[in-house]
Formats: structure tokens, C-alpha cells, sequence
């Protein structure tokens, strides 16, 4: 039965009502922006449907940070647009980082009714609204205050374990290969008390960990209004969340190496609760690549921070992303990214070749000069490095106990579950009657280079 004090965060499945249909693109971000607008769009009088045939809205929330998610959205619209044909009245809306960064475009597009930014979403149902008396509509604003802090999202997940929380919006680093400073604005923290209050109402509802999302968490900085010397960073705030309950977990991401703190390092060494995972993006291991690319930072002091981890953390896993193929990387630049990689030893990354951007600094002032073939190469190879250290770092793990919160059964099969270590590594093993949302103790029997092989320990 349903306490009556608990306010749910799951969604409204009534067919009675008109059906929306949410597609969602790219990062952790996005995915907690659809929740935000579904909780919008529910206040409008709109029930959630899984089917694009059943729905009255299909939206769908878009990224730009490569071109081969634009293409895919793309495509999708031409899906909407034969659905628009099928059945009159439906109305598509382009969300996200593409309606900012391609506004026009999108508004030609014949599949098109609405285009709102990231700022945009409170708006939503006014526009919906107005398709139908006065035809296609826009709002790509982007705002100085906008965090949606007031507004409780509605979690679409499937596994009710692990949600999302965003505890700012934007950013202000202004990377000169990256289209979010232009798409998503500048960087606006979260009032804390907001941010925790979030947090509780997924604690009430049997959430088991909870991950505080930023483009940059460490830049994280609230100023109360009322008493400006009143201030929050993100190690307070990282504190705050963990306190809350000691049986639920914390993570975040992302991290900045030149905002990274000692601070925050201590904060997660204090608490148990608090995940030893680092995503800490090095993007090149040449200081020419980090300068061109505007990181500011070098490898020197990024390896002073990973070394500052592993002596504050010593269990840490610490995993990053790169770009390969960046404008002018030469052979030797790419050669200090593979000696950087085979210093640190990564537990894992996500890989890229660089893909230019419109309107970012790059595109307009370096050249995109490495040839497809040679960034081809260059990706391939430390793929595969990074594949032999994400192997040799699991087969440390073998013979090991670790705790792991169960996310649910694996995709090859029911009788096995899938759950993450502390350290975000991600193990199988037999169900034996457990299921998601509980805490299992497991031993590690072998692995492959993405995953721990398990087996419960009674």
C-alpha cells in the first residue's frame, strides 16, 4: 500500500488522457531532462506511452556533441514524419542541444512542429498549444537562472535502483573542440537544500544510488541569495547527499582536472557510501593538444591529480575520456597520449576521433587536418591499449570480495543478475533468488576486459 506521505516519481500510464512519446539522445544529462519534461508535460495533462503509434506528442530530446548523433535524430524524423502521415494531429517537437544548434534548419524540416532549447521547457506546453492554432513554434532562449530546481522529474528508468540528479546546468570552460558552452549556456549551480530534498523523495521510493550529474560537478558553487558569505561547493554538497543514508550510494560525474579538490577526494574518503570511481577526462596527453584544445591544465598537472587520487583513494578506479585526431596532432602528440594512457592504466574510457563542431572555437580558427584514415588508426590503437589495461586491471580482481548493488538480470540471461562494485565495475553472477535494489557480497571467479565473472558468497 501506498503511504500517503509519499510523493511518487514514477510515471502516469493512463490511456485515457493524450499519450507523449519521449526519445532521448546522448549523455546522463539529457536523459534527466526528459524526466524533467515529462514532469512538465504530466502537469499539462499528459500520461507517458512506449509506442510512437499511440502518441499525440513525440518528442524527442537531441545532442550535438558529434555528428553522428544529429544524423541519427535525423533519421528518426523521417520516421515522425510518415507517422504524421499516418495519423493526423500528431505534433513532434525537436528538444535538446540540436534545436539550439540547428534551430532554423529544424523548423524547415516538414516533420517539425516545435523546436525548444534546454531552457526552453517550462514553455512546452504553451507551444504544443499554439501548433495548432498558429502552426510550427520556437523557443531556444537560453537562460542565466534556469536550473529547474522546483521541478521534481519523473524517472523513466526501468530498474527503479540507480537515478539521476543534475546539480547545475551549462558550462563555462569553453573547450575549443565543444558545442556545449553554445547549446546548453553558461554554468548555473542548484540550490543545495533542493538538490537534497530530490534526493530524499528517490530514498522514499526505494532508490539505492543516487548520481549527481554536472558537465563540470567540481565547479560547483551555490551562493545563497539572501546571505551571499553563505556558500555550498561541491565537496559540502557531495557530504550533504552522503548523509542523507548510509545504504545508499553516491557517485557524480563529471570531473574537471583543474577543478578537481583535495577536498572532494577527502569527502569520499570519509564516507563509505560514496562510490571510489573517478571519471576524469584527459581528452590528450600533449600539452600543444590541451592548449589548442583550451583544456587548461597540462599532463604534468593532470598526473598530479591522478597521483593525488590514488594516494587519498587508494581503491579508486579511474576511468577518462580522449580525442584522437585533434587539429595539427602529430605523431608524436598522439605518442605522449599512448604514454599517458600507459601511465595511468585506465579502468576504462570512452574513445573518439575528433569529429569538428560548427560554431566552436575550433572550427574556427584550426583546421581539421588530420586525414579520416590516420584518426581511424590512431583510435584503433588505443582502443585496443585501453582493452588490454581494462583486462589486466579486472584480473586483479579475480579472487576478490566486493559488494555489489544488483541493477537487475543480465541480457543473456534471467537466472543471472548484473550489479556494480563500488569501483563501477560491472559483474555477473547467479541469481539465487536476489533482485534489484539489494546489496549481494560477491567473489570474483574471472572476467573479460568489461566484466567480472561472479558468484554470490552466502
Amino acid at each position: 500500500m501506498k503511504r500517503p506521505d509519499l510523493v511518487s516519481v514514477k510515471p502516469l500510464l493512463d490511456g485515457s488522457l493524450p499519450q507523449v512519446y519521449i526519445e532521448t539522445y546522448g549523455c546522463q544529462m539529457n536523459v534527466n531532462d526528459s524526466e524533467v519534461v515529462l514532469s512538465i508535460l504530466q502537469g499539462a495533462g499528459y500520461s507517458l506511452c512506449g509506442e510512437i503509434g499511440k502518441a499525440d506528442l513525440i518528442l524527442v530530446n537531441t545532442c550535438s556533441i558529434r555528428d553522428n548523433a544529429e544524423q541519427r535524430v535525423l533519421g528518426r524524423l523521417d520516421v515522425f514524419r510518415q507517422e504524421k502521415l499516418k495519423r493526423k494531429g500528431i505534433v513532434v517537437g525537436v528538444l535538446g542541444c540540436m534545436a539550439e544548434r540547428m534551430k532554423e534548419d529544424l523548423l524547415k524540416n516538414p516533420a517539425v512542429d516545435i523546436v525548444a532549447g534546454p531552457d526552453a521547457y517550462r514553455d512546452l506546453p504553451r507551444l504544443v498549444a499554439a501548433v495548432k492554432s498558429d502552426g510550427k513554434q520556437i523557443n531556444t532562449i537560453l537562460s542565466h537562472e534556469e536550473t529547474y530546481a522546483d521541478i521534481a522529474p519523473v524517472r523513466m528508468d526501468q530498474n527503479g535502483v540507480s537515478a539521476y540528479i543534475s546539480i547545475m546546468r551549462g558550462c563555462n570552460n569553453v573547450c575549443s573542440y565543444c558545442i556545449v558552452p553554445y547549446v546548453r549556456g553558461a554554468e548555473r549551480s542548484r540550490d543545495p537544500r533542493s538538490i537534497v530534498k530530490e534526493a530524499e523523495t528517490l530514498i522514499q521510493n526505494g532508490y539505492m544510488e543516487i548520481n549527481l550529474l554536472g558537465q563540470n560537478v567540481d565547479s560547483y558553487l551555490w551562493e545563497d541569495p539572501v546571505a551571499p558569505s553563505e556558500k555550498v561547493n561541491f565537496a559540502r554538497l557531495l557530504e550533504m547527499v552522503a548523509q542523507i543514508d548510509s545504504k545508499v550510494r553516491v557517485r557524480f560525474s563529471t570531473s574537471h582536472p583543474k577543478d578537481m579538490s583535495d577536498a572532494v577526494l577527502h569527502t569520499m574518503s570519509g564516507y563509505p557510501n560514496i562510490c571510489s570511481h573517478i571519471h576524469l577526462p584527459v581528452q590528450s596527453g600533449s600539452n600543444e593538444m590541451l592548449e589548442k584544445m583550451n583544456r587548461k591544465y597540462t599532463r604534468e598537472g593532470y598526473l598530479e591529480r591522478i597521483a593525488k587520487i590514488r594516494e587519498i583513494l587508494p581503491d579508486c578506479a579511474v576511468t577518462t575520456d580522449v580525442i584522437v585526431g585533434f587539429c595539427g596532432e602529430s605523431e608524436e602528440d598522439y605518442a605522449k597520449t599512448i604514454s599517458l594512457f600507459e601511465e595511468v592504466k585506465y579502468d576504462g574510457a570512452y574513445m573518439f576521433y575528433y569529429s569538428e563542431r560548427p560554431g566552436t572555437k575550433a572550427s574556427r580558427h584550426f583546421k581539421d587536418d588530420v586525414p579520416l584514415d590516420v584518426k581511424t588508426e590512431r583510435l584503433n590503437g588505443i582502443i585496443a591499449l585501453q582493452n588490454r589495461h581494462s583486462l589486466e586491471n579486472n584480473q586483479k580482481c579475480v579472487g576478490h570480495r566486493y559488494e555489489v548493488l544488483i541493477e537487475g538480470t543480465s541480457k543473456r540471461s534471467d537466472a543471472e543478475l548484473v550489479g556494480r562494485t563500488p569501483q563501477n565495475k560491472t559483474c555477473v553472477f547467479p541469481a539465487k533468488g536476489h533482485k534489484a535494489g539489494e546489496y549481494v557480497t560477491v567473489e570474483v571467479l574471472s572476467c573479460t576486459s568489461a566484466t567480472l565473472i561472479s558468484e554470490i558468497v552466502d
